[in-house]
């Protein structure tokens, strides 16, 4: 409870005052004359005060008077020992000085007897002691630790505030930054004494930072699942990693976890049967780490049957089509159709699996997951500028994939005065058509990019897959490219020739739209059969293939597509959906009523509504950002075609609250130093017994009003001028 003392306080100054006096000493003057000469009538004798009286309080008005209250706390002040109870401190890091040996117990643990009230009976003598535990306003709320909020929550709910006793581990990882609360506190005198629990260093421990399983694989084709282990133990450690599946297939791979650092890997599974499958991987506890909750992720996955759509489009049957052609037949999830516009012949090539024509509308160019665009330009026998622009919203509009792969005709240089030359991804030299050859094999050089992509993993060592590049047989021509354009990635270069612009980039990798293209600057890649048939050349076109088609066959149904980027999210990144629409009648659809809607871990829907993209490929769009990490569920309704479409979105999230993360005194030390505070060890905690006792009393609360400037002083001012104005009226002083 707060006790007022009132009084009144001047804000004079000696000019004021003086003139205050002076017009006061005139007008008195003034008007004992004016009444005199009036013969002393009461009528004047009324109007002289009251002219008095108005001159009297301008003189005052001049000295501004206020009326001030001072409120002084009536009750106890109050000392406030915050905890934190975040699940950062069950981190078990603390050990006792005086027992080195002993193993180490949780921070948790630790500050227990520092909440005991006993330990605060001293200093309850003289002021209030409140413990009180804090984390975040989260559900649940140890997932996180919000310090602003605990602190700013201190001031509001303590009026007599005399101190903080703070103690927490300093994992501040929600909310806003501490040092905004600690300045508040600054402000109002209230210092924090900091008490800090927990190691500053590392734990020994091994954890599995990252497993990054696609959202879904192709019955009896090999899966690569990258991860990343991050060692914090002094010494390399040989590990067994074990993937398990809920179908219970089971494989085991053995790597070399580095010290101090992390390693970059993935592991192969080859699924055999169609379904929901749970995907754990798990590595094994080391003896020395302190942490063992981390080793194990999981990850949902679908296993389907795959029908890859191909349409491959060449000129002149070149080695590197023929065997492209012979790979992609071979393979039982692949659906190869061509168009070959041979020169010099009447008609284009026919036969088994060739179409006699480029597909005629929308919606039979729209089955095709992948497109490949050979030596093949723009003319009277092979493709027109329309054929172009389909191929081009094909891409842009209906995820699917082109691999463009220049040849010897040097065709490509009339599709850049077409719309496919938004998305190519190199600039061509104009001036050598035909590009370059040599007697003498070139190499491939991976990037750094190269190296890391999956298109380009031969070998599933990163060791081993470089070693295949540099021994891969060379090639003898190239195209006349001069450099890659913005936006694009190079996956491999020449490894002796270059330019102006640098090496000259062979495999260039770029996104258009929804889909994806890729070009290949050699058609010399069939040489990598040598002596190995199949092995690499096949595997290298397979992974381009299905890495083009991935996005575009996440979910799909009779009618309606959907797809989404990225794939994998984490929490709070956004997620753009794309939805492809067909009509009843199978055309697509350019507009309509299509609304997504998302389930969300916990069960709460919400309903987001697509919107049309304008075209002709029947594409709506929209967006979405998860908040928590977990399996959201998707349902896509159309009202046009009364369709639904159900899918499963994956949220990836690293839990704010890590167990086995160092302390963070950097945090502590800042908030003890903002408020003039400072930071003790818990075991010197009585130390600060006799500072709290003398931190000073606060300043009373001081409620000012001024009078001078306050609405009613000046109306009552108005007030007596008209007052005195009708006075002079009726007495026939004017």
């Amino acid at each position: 409870m707060l006790i007022p003392l009132a009084n009144l306080s001047f804000q004079w100054t000696p000019a004021g005052v003086g003139l205050g006096i002076g017009l006061v000493a005139i007008t008195a003057g003034l008007c004992f004359f004016s009444w005199k000469r009036s013969g002393f009538s009461k009528g004047t004798g009324t109007l002289e005060i009251i002219r008095f009286l108005i001159i009297a309080l301008v003189a005052i008005t001049l000295n501004q008077p206020e009326w001030l209250e001072s409120y002084q706390p009536e009750e106890q002040p109050t000392l406030l020992v915050l905890h934190d109870v975040s699940k950062s401190m069950e981190t078990q890091d603390v050990v006792d000085k005086e027992q080195s040996a002993a193993a180490p117990i949780t921070r948790r643990e630790s500050i227990q007897p520092l909440v005991d009230p006993a330990l605060w009976e001293t200093v309850d003598e003289e002021m209030e002691v409140v413990i009180e535990p804090f984390s975040s306003e989260l559900n649940p709320a140890d997932e996180a630790t919000d310090i602003h909020s605990a602190l700013v929550n201190s001031i509001a709910n303590h009026d007599n505030l005399r101190g903080i006793i703070f103690v927490s581990d300093g994992d501040w990882n929600f909310g806003a930054a501490p040092v905004q609360a600690a300045s508040q506190l600054r402000l109002k005198n209230i210092p924090i004494f900091v008490v800090p629990s927990g190691s500053q260093s590392q734990l020994p421990d091994i954890e599995l930072t990252r497993f990054d399983a696609p959202t879904f694989g192709v019955a009896n084709k090999g899966l690569r699942i990258p991860f990343v282990i991050r060692s914090t133990l002094p010494r390399d450690y040989d590990v067994t990693l074990t993937l398990s599946a809920s179908n219970g297939d089971e494989i085991s791979k053995q790597v070399r976890v580095p010290a101090m650092d992390r390693l970059e890997d993935a592991v192969v599974w080859t699924p055999e049967e169609v379904g929901d499958v749970e995907l754990t991987l798990t590595v094994p506890e080391h003896p020395d780490e302190l942490v063992t909750t981390n080793n194990v992720r999981q990850m949902p996955i679908a296993i389907r049957e795959e029908t890859l759509k191909v349409l491959l489009i060449e000129s002149v049957p070149r080695w590197e089509y023929r065997y492209f052609r012979n790979a992609l037949e071979r393979d039982p999830g692949v659906d190869v159709s061509c168009l070959l516009f041979h020169p010099g012949l009447s008609k284009v090539g026919g036969g088994k699996g060739y179409l006699p024509s480029f597909p005629a509308t929308l919606e039979e160019l729209a089955e095709y997951d992948v497109v490949f665009l050979g030596d093949v330009g723009v003319n009277d026998s092979e493709l027109t500028p329309e054929q172009c622009r389909m191929i081009k919203g094909l891409v842009q509009s209906q995820a699917s994939g082109l691999i463009l792969m220049p040849g010897l005709r040097g065709g490509h240089l009339s599709l850049l005065d077409t719309e496919l030359a938004e998305f190519y991804p190199v600039v061509l030299d104009p001036s050598q058509p035909k590009g370059w050859g040599s007697r003498i094999p070139a190499q491939f050089e991976l990037t750094e990019a190269g190296r890391r992509s999956l298109l380009t993993k031969l070998e599933d060592s990163e060791e081993a897959n470089a070693s295949i590049w540099e021994s891969l047989p060379g090639f003898q021509w190239y195209a006349p490219v001069m450099r890659s354009k913005a936006g694009t990635e190079v996956l491999a270069s020449h490894k002796s020739e270059s330019n102006r612009y640098g090496r000259i980039p062979l495999i260039v990798t770029r996104s258009y739209g929804t889909g994806k293209v890729l070009f290949m600057g050699t058609d010399g890649a069939w040489r990598w059969r040598e002596g190995v048939e199949d092995k690499y050349h096949y595997r290298f076109w397979s992974q381009v293939a299905r890495w083009m088609a991935y996005q575009r066959n996440i979910a799909r149904g009779e009618r309606m597509r959907l797809f989404y980027s990225p794939d994998r999210p984490e929490t709070n990144d956004g997620v753009t959906f794309n939805a492809n629409v067909m009509s009843a009648t199978g055309a697509p659809l350019q507009s309509g009523t299509v609304v997504l809607q998302v389930v969300d871990p916990q069960g709460n829907t919400e309903s987001i509504r697509m919107t049309a993209n304008g075209d002709e490929w029947g594409l709506f769009t929209g967006s979405f950002t998860p908040q928590e990490p977990g399996t959201y569920q998707l349902q896509l309704n159309c009202r046009e075609n009364e369709s639904t479409l159900n899918a499963q979105l994956v949220v990836q999230g690293m839990q704010r609250e890590q167990i086995g993360q160092p302390a963070r005194y950097d945090i502590l030390e800042e908030i003890a130093k903002v408020t003039r505070g400072r930071m003790v060890p818990p075991e010197k905690v009585e130390d600060l017994f006799q500072e709290i006792a003398a931190i000073p009393e606060p300043e009373p609360v001081i409620r000012r009003l001024r009078i001078w400037c306050h609405p009613l002083w000046a109306g009552f001012l108005v007030l007596l001028l008209g007052i005195f104005w009708t006075g002079r009226k009726m007495v026939g002083a004017i």
